[in-house]
């Protein structure tokens, strides 16, 4: 018995969609994934329409989204992120229904809870056997952990793995086991797995970058929150990397020893788990291949699905037991409120993703962001959109200072002590404008293109659409 399939056509037909269901994709491949858009090439030639796709991310790769959407085969958009392509062609109302932006722990809390149902998941999986069991850490292409594809997996109403590496029976390395599976398709490629790459996997090298950077690690030691137990998450912005080298750094020579690294897992973060910065890295997803051998290969480096990693709905997420994370902005405001899913002028090009979940976890929850952008200055009477709440945020570092957040008094005077540079963050918005200006407004319309949904369900802001200036 075996579970295989002839082709992605008939496992879509087997699988009973219908017009007017949910379709759900994970995006572990990032901007080098195939099967999204096999899959819905797949199910416009069947004729079947008024989808609903459910992507964890959706990224550059996915621009054929947009004439799929024209066609009406996809009438509505649920994501925790969107890269600019298809951000700019709904940002400009290319789409009836709003976009609907969930957390990455967000998304699994409401996909277990009932609230979004899946009808059909389908997993790109790097390897797989013919009854489904499958991974990401083998096979031509590899991303590491599946850990945004184990809810959609284990709730959706039917699953389809497509694989193009089918192993022999049975895959003991499973991500994903067979009892959730019901069929296997192979194909040629699911993917390039050099696109997973993301940010710019690359520390900085410009000096406003590094000089960010050191101070971001003065605010952890200043924090009282360095020592052993030590708990760490960082993304893969150039300054975030450094922060990383540099904390590491600190940790050698100061003799601490942490538990775990956190998140979407870096080529540095392996480095600090090697040179024994911490006891284990808990990952959700691989930014880059030296992550992707590591989960494969270190035994410390462990997998784990979105739910653990950040779901408020879990009896409990890793998230809440974080001490640091350093998280960036397009947009902060003197609330301190982050926007990261529009640009200035109000387009959409990304998204939280877990940055309001750690945010809300974390004991010291940090945003790294250099005063102006683009000569555009950073912070902002009110963001465009508030994507991370400002009571969640501890701390600005910028190269001109910190700012912090007056709900943290007792955080305040503990980097006072420590000799960190502390800036109202008033007077860091006066600096950024007498250097690069006051910005114009954005020029946006009244219809609501997109809803930003918190992590607990409800909605915190809308996106609306914009307009040709």
């Amino acid at each position: 018995m075996n579970k295989l399939v002839s082709s992605v056509k008939q496992a879509i037909i087997d699988s009973g969609l219908k017009d007017g269901m949910t379709v759900s994709f994970h995006h572990h491949l990032r901007n080098g994934d195939h099967v999204l858009n096999m899959v819905m090439e797949a199910i416009a030639e069947l004729g079947i329409k008024d989808l609903t796709v459910n992507a964890s991310s959706l990224f550059n790769v996915h621009r054929p989204l947009i004439d799929h959407i024209r066609n009406g085969v996809v009438t509505t958009i649920l994501t925790d992120y969107m890269a600019a392509e298809l951000g700019s062609f709904i940002s400009a109302g290319g789409m009836k229904n709003p976009v609907q932006f969930r957390t990455h722990g967000g998304r699994p809390r409401d996909i277990e809870n009932g609230s979004t149902p899946i009808d059909v998941a389908f997993i790109a999986a790097p390897a797989s056997d013919a009854m489904g069991n499958c991974t990401g850490k083998l096979g031509r292409s590899a991303c590491g952990s599946l850990g945004y594809a184990i809810p959609d997996a284990a709730n959706a109403r039917f699953t389809v793995v497509i694989t193009d590496d089918l192993r022999p029976y049975p895959l003991v390395c499973r991500s994903i086991p067979e009892t959730d599976v019901d069929e296997v398709v192979v194909v040629d490629s699911i993917g390039d797995p050099a696109g997973i790459v993301s940010g710019t996997t690359k520390i900085t090298r410009d000096p406003v970058g590094l000089s960010m950077a050191m101070t971001a690690v003065d605010v952890i030691k200043g924090s009282g929150l360095l020592k052993d137990g030590f708990s760490f998450q960082t993304g893969a912005g150039g300054a975030s990397l450094a922060a990383a080298k540099f904390l590491k750094d600190v940790m050698l020579k100061d003799g601490v020893h942490g538990s775990f690294g956190l998140g979407g897992i870096t080529g540095y973060m392996v480095d600090m788990l090697r040179e024994g910065c911490f006891e284990s890295l808990m990952d959700v997803q691989c930014f880059d291949l030296k992550a992707v051998e590591s989960i494969r290969t270190d035994p410390r480096h462990s997998e784990i699905s979105a739910t653990h990693y950040a779901s408020p709905g879990a009896k409990s997420a890793v998230v809440d037991s974080l001490d640091v994370v350093i998280l960036g902005a397009t947009q902060i405001d003197l609330d301190f409120n982050i926007n990261v899913h529009t640009d200035s002028d109000g387009r959409i090009m990304g998204g939280s993703g877990g940055h309001s979940d750690t945010a809300a976890g974390a004991k010291l929850a940090m945003i790294i962001a250099p005063l102006s952008r683009a000569r555009l200055p950073i912070v902002t009477d009110r963001v465009n959109c508030i994507s991370t709440p400002g009571s969640t945020v501890d701390v600005l570092v910028t190269q001109k200072g910190v700012a912090v957040n007056p709900k943290d008094e007792e955080l305040r005077l503990r980097l006072k002590d420590a000799g960190v540079k502390l800036v109202d963050i008033h007077e860091l918005k006066e600096m950024a404008e007498r250097t690069s200006g006051v910005p114009a407004k954005p020029a946006l319309g009244s219809r609501v293109v997109a809803d930003v949904i918190y992590r607990d369900g409800t909605v915190i802001d809308h996106i609306m659409n914009v307009l040709e200036r």
